[in-house]
């Protein structure tokens, strides 16, 4: 009988949900060939991580202030931005597979007559999300702004982040 006990007995606590969990993942929802998510489902129970938003770093410190030689073009800015933001998740476990929203502020660049460079953003983003390496693609807003805290900025961004409890 004492046999049977403890096989039943683990049975019965898995069964009632006591066991250890399995570990969730986020769902991401919409189209496979969308650039970004419609949607991500964050499993009850998960970590976030809240990422202020990031502005691009100086290109050229030489370039007077202000100047688009001083952070470059949008592309180059959000490649900028988006290699910061890498740092900030790496530092805290985290990587851009974990991002599930992201907020994207452009200004209009006087190259492109006063309108947003979002084909610029765009080639600097799909080198980081919905690669082979990491298909993950955030649900994610991008708007036009007046401007930003320093002349010549053109982006910024704010990412959230969530995983499974480890």
């Amino acid at each position: 009988m004492r046999k049977t006990f403890i096989p039943a007995l683990i049975a019965g606590l898995a069964l009632a949900g006591l066991a250890a969990p399995a570990l969730a993942q986020n769902t991401h929802i919409g189209a496979p060939t969308s650039a970004i998510s419609s949607a991500v489902l964050v499993p009850a129970g998960s970590e976030t991580l809240y990422v202020s938003g990031i502005t691009p770093p100086v290109l050229n410190e030489g370039a007077p202030a202000g100047t688009p030689p001083e952070f470059g073009d949008t592309k180059t800015q959000v490649a900028g931005i988006l290699k910061r933001i890498d740092g900030i998740l790496k530092a805290q476990g985290y990587s851009f597979g974990d991002v599930v929203m992201m907020r994207v502020f452009l200004v209009g660049d006087p190259a492109k007559g006063g309108k947003m460079d979002f084909a610029g953003m765009m080639e600097s983003y799909k080198e980081s999300f919905g690669t082979a390496t990491q298909p993950n693609r955030p649900a994610r807003i991008t708007m036009q702004i007046s401007g930003l805290v320093a002349p010549g900025m053109l982006a910024e961004i704010e990412v959230q982040a969530a995983r499974a409890k480890k």
